[in-house]
């Protein structure tokens, strides 16, 4: 894993207590716009802010998966 995305998930876990991270939702609004961009997608398309836009949140989307699961791993412990 790259060192940098270690660091952040590390800061992540760490920085909240681990029951909260776990239980971390993004909002409405937010997921709304995600469905959207992956509808838009693989329907006809997305010009390349929006194709940078989705690119982002499923990056944010990974990060707080495994920082999530590194939480999940601290509550079992």
């Amino acid at each position: 894993m790259n060192r940098a995305y270690e660091e952040v998930i590390e800061w992540l876990s760490g920085g909240f207590t681990p029951a909260d991270l776990v239980a971390y939702r993004p909002s409405e609004t937010v997921q709304q716009r995600v469905a959207e961009l992956i509808r838009q997608e693989k329907t006809e398309g997305l010009p390349a802010p929006e194709t940078a836009e989705l690119g982002h949140y499923l990056q944010l989307e990974h990060l707080l998966r495994l920082a999530k699961a590194r939480a999940r791993h601290r509550l079992a412990a």
